[in-house]
C-alpha cells in the first residue's frame, strides 16, 4: 500500500515539475520510429532499381532489372575492303577515260566494247561495285553496264566468276551500294540467254542480304515517295530483282526463291 501511495506521489510531482506536461521516458514502451523513417537515404538507396544481366543470380534479386538483348546489327554498314578495282585503275591498266557531256559523264573506251576480254575485265569491274568515291565509283557501275549491254553471249561463261564480287558488295549493307548493285542484278539477268537461269544455284549466295532489307520500304498512304521515281528506294528495288529473278530463272527459281526470301509471292 505505501509503495502504490508513493509511485503515485512521484507521478503527481513529475507532472508538476515539468510543467503539467508528461513526461515519457525514450526507453519505454512507447511505439518506435521505423528504420526506414530513420534513415531516408538508405531506404531511396534500397528501393534503386538495378540493371543486370539476364539468367543470372542478380537476375532474380528483389530490386533487379535486366537488360534486354543487345541489337543484332544485321542492317549495319560493314567497312569496305581495299578493291582489285581500284588497284588496277591507279595503275592504268583499264581501256577507260572520263567523258564529259552535257547530260551525264560517260565512259570513253579506248577499244571496242566487243573486243574485251569479258574472263579478265568483267569480274574485276563488278569487283569495283564495292568502291564508294569518285571516279572508282563511276568507272566501275558505268563499265558494268556499258559491258553487259555489249556483251551478248561473252556475259553466260562469266556468271561463276561474278558471284563473290556480288555477294562482298551486298555484304556491306551499305545503302548506297546496295540500290547499284540490285540494279546492275536487274540488268544481268536480262543481258543474254539462260543467264538468269545460270544464277540460280547462287540464290544462297546472293539472297540472305535481300531478305533482310526486303521490308526497308516507306508506307506513306497518299503521300509521295520521291525515291520511288529515283530509284532509290530499297524495298520497291528488291521487288523488282526478285521478280526479274523468277521470270528470266526458269521454273525451278520461284521455288529457290521462296526457300531464301520466305515473304516473296510469285509475280505470275
Amino acid at each position: 500500500m505505501f509503495a502504490c501511495l508513493f509511485q503515485s506521489v512521484f507521478l503527481l510531482w513529475s507532472v508538476a515539475g515539468a510543467g503539467g506536461e508528461m513526461v515519457v521516458d525514450k526507453a519505454g514502451s512507447g511505439p518506435s520510429k521505423p528504420a526506414g523513417d530513420r534513415c531516408p537515404r538508405q531506404r531511396e538507396k534500397k528501393n534503386k532499381e538495378q540493371a543486370c544481366d539476364g539468367f543470372t543470380i542478380r537476375a532474380m534479386m528483389k530490386n533487379s532489372v535486366v537488360r534486354g538483348p543487345p541489337l543484332a546489327g544485321s542492317q549495319k554498314e560493314r567497312p569496305a575492303k581495299p578493291t582489285a578495282f581500284r588497284k588496277f585503275y591507279d595503275r592504268g591498266d583499264f581501256p577507260i577515260a572520263v567523258e564529259h557531256d552535257t547530260i551525264a559523264n560517260k565512259i570513253a573506251w579506248k577499244v571496242e566494247i566487243e573486243n574485251l576480254d569479258y574472263h579478265y575485265f568483267l569480274p574485276l569491274f563488278f569487283d569495283g561495285l564495292c568502291e564508294t568515291k569518285f571516279p572508282y565509283e563511276f568507272f566501275a557501275r558505268q563499265g558494268i553496264h556499258d559491258m553487259l549491254e555489249h556483251g551478248g553471249n561473252k556475259i553466260l561463261p562469266v556468271v561463276p566468276q561474278l558471284i563473290i564480287p556480288i555477294k562482298n558488295a551486298l555484304n556491306l549493307r551499305n545503302r548506297r551500294v546496295l540500290i547499284s548493285t540490285l540494279k546492275i542484278l536487274q540488268h544481268l539477268v536480262a543481258s543474254a540467254d539462260m543467264v538468269g537461269e545460270a544464277l540460280v544455284p547462287y540464290y544462297r549466295q546472293i539472297l540472305p542480304v535481300l531478305n533482310i532489307f526486303k521490308h526497308l520500304n516507306v508506307n506513306l498512304g497518299d503521300g509521295i515517295e520521291y525515291s520511288q521515281q529515283k530509284r532509290e528506294n530499297i524495298g520497291v528495288l528488291i521487288q523488282e530483282t526478285l521478280e526479274a529473278f523468277e521470270r528470266y530463272g526458269g521454273e525451278n527459281a520461284y521455288i529457290n526463291i521462296k526457300y531464301m526470301v520466305p515473304t516473296y509471292w510469285s509475280c505470275r
